[in-house]
């Protein structure tokens, strides 16, 4: 099982329930473990970072048993309360799903914490204040600093080219982030 792969925008659909004391995880209409959807060693994001329902945060795939069934090495990545739910997932830096910053959501409107795979491409049309120097796994963070302004602080993960994007969300954010809509 590699430590990250290439591709942050992983096939999904359907919904999910998990239970957090044996790490089982059960699908309704999914397709685990078929060509170009979730595989093991791949991360499994719980519920939608849109703002449109709620985010429960980010576990690695340790086996899967059908495309209904597989289960998850730990919940210390995840935040309480998770019910049938969406999922996406991600070849993400598995070390990030133990890092709370990058992997439950803060709760607080003003700030947001997210790791986004950025394609070379993603890095030459922007201009905003999430511009990027180069491609990879990029940690971003957003937050209001004490004088009111919006502020985004971006930390390189892990640095590479061939990332494929098409994440949800994308990069760099919608208005609902503070970024743009492109």
């Amino acid at each position: 099982m590699a430590l990250w792969g290439n591709n942050d925008s992983i096939r999904g659909g359907g919904t999910v329930t998990l239970n957090y004391q044996t790490g089982a995880v059960t699908g309704t209409a999914t397709t685990f473990g078929e060509t170009g959807a979730i595989q093991e060693g791949d991360i499994i994001r719980f519920g939608n970072r849109l703002g449109v329902g709620t985010f429960f945060g980010d576990a690695v795939v340790t086996s899967i048993a059908s495309t209904v069934s597989l289960t998850i090495g730990s919940t210390a990545g995840l935040g309480g309360g998770l019910a049938s739910t969406t999922y996406t997932a991600s070849q993400l830096p598995k070390f990030s799903v133990l890092d709370s910053k990058y992997s439950k959501n803060t709760g607080y409107a003003v700030t947001d914490s997210y790791v986004y795979g950025v394609a070379d491409a993603g890095t030459d049309h922007n201009t905003t204040s999430y511009k990027l120097s180069h491609g990879g796994w990029v940690g971003v963070t957003t937050y209001i600093d004490a004088a009111g302004n919006y502020r985004v602080k971006s930390e390189t993960l892990v640095a590479m080219s061939g990332i494929t994007t098409g994440n949800a969300p994308g990069f760099p954010p919608g208005p609902t982030y503070g970024g743009t809509d492109s």
